[in-house]
């Protein structure tokens, strides 16, 4: 159970260093990658999408140095990339905002943006959003979290960008790796009124709701432990870490990742060094 407003993870934001080479790398792992798309001169960012069912992955990077995207220029300084921010789905981020407010958080927003978007036919379109966001201080885990209403899911969830080389469809679980599992996973489960699962290896699970990814939060070490020949060494001791992707054909999927695929846990695993700072598990779904 979770707060009424927010139904589930909607993506995981991926900061890079070089947007246009992170993108030409995740291509390389078998993605279909948007078109890059740019965001006002206030964000100062651009992005690529890669487009699932219900959810995705952006690959976020700084154009320009502003007061807005200084949190992601000392991410990127910090840890030279990766899962730096997961966003939930809202159907309403106005509402969103007085609800976390009533839980005690100033809620940042709610806040309206949108980025120009060039459809398959060569019209030309926009996204269009609306967010809410915790304080950049309540980050578990070292990720900050905010919510995101999509107001025309027509220019964003394009048919042609959701099928994939490598058959990704949902992710499963965002891992996010820190010296204090349960301690930040009841810290997110604070921010969303949810709650907290903990399991042998020590490890915490707060889920989403509506059928969408759970977080994970584990030691580096017990990352590590679940795949077997993957090296998680590049990682931070606390931060974003990591995604289980279900795919439609885990053979497919393999062969279109090619030799950077560790066969590990039964799953075809791309070490973080690989994929911009993210570990990626490709589960058979």
């Amino acid at each position: 159970m979770t707060i009424k407003n927010i139904a589930g993870i909607d993506h995981a934001v991926v900061a890079v260093k070089d947007l246009d080479a992170a993108a030409s790398n995740w291509k390389q792992l078998g993605f279909t990658v948007s078109p890059r798309g740019t965001h006002s001169a206030h964000m100062g960012t651009g992005n690529y999408t890669i487009m699932l069912g219900e959810d995705y992955m952006e690959l976020l990077g700084v154009l320009n140095a502003t007061e807005h995207n200084a949190p992601t220029r000392v991410y990127l300084e910090q840890t030279g990339g990766g899962i730096e921010r997961v966003a939930f789905t809202t159907p309403s981020a106005a509402a969103g905002a007085a609800e976390i407010r009533d839980l005690g958080y100033a809620a940042i927003g709610p806040t309206d943006f949108e980025r120009p978007v060039t459809m398959p036919d060569g019209t030309k379109s926009a996204a269009k959003f609306a967010t809410f966001q915790w304080p950049v201080k309540e980050a578990p885990g070292g990720v900050r979290l905010f919510a995101c209403q999509h107001k025309t899911r027509e220019t964003v969830w394009i048919p042609e960008l959701q099928k994939h080389a490598n058959t990704a469809r949902r992710i499963a679980r965002v891992f996010i790796v820190t010296p204090k599992p349960e301690e930040d996973a009841r810290h997110l489960a604070k921010m969303i009124a949810g709650e907290v699962r903990m399991a042998a290896d020590g490890s915490a699970t707060v889920p989403t709701g509506n059928g969408r990814a759970d977080f994970v939060f584990l030691a580096r070490d017990t990352l590590g432990k679940r795949y077997p020949g993957v090296d998680v060494s590049t990682l931070p001791d606390r931060a974003g870490a990591g995604l289980e992707l279900v795919v439609i054909d885990l053979a497919t999927a393999k062969a279109a990742i090619g030799e950077r695929a560790v066969a590990s846990s039964g799953a075809a695993v791309v070490p973080p060094a690989a994929a911009n700072g993210v570990l990626l598990a490709f589960v058979q779904g």
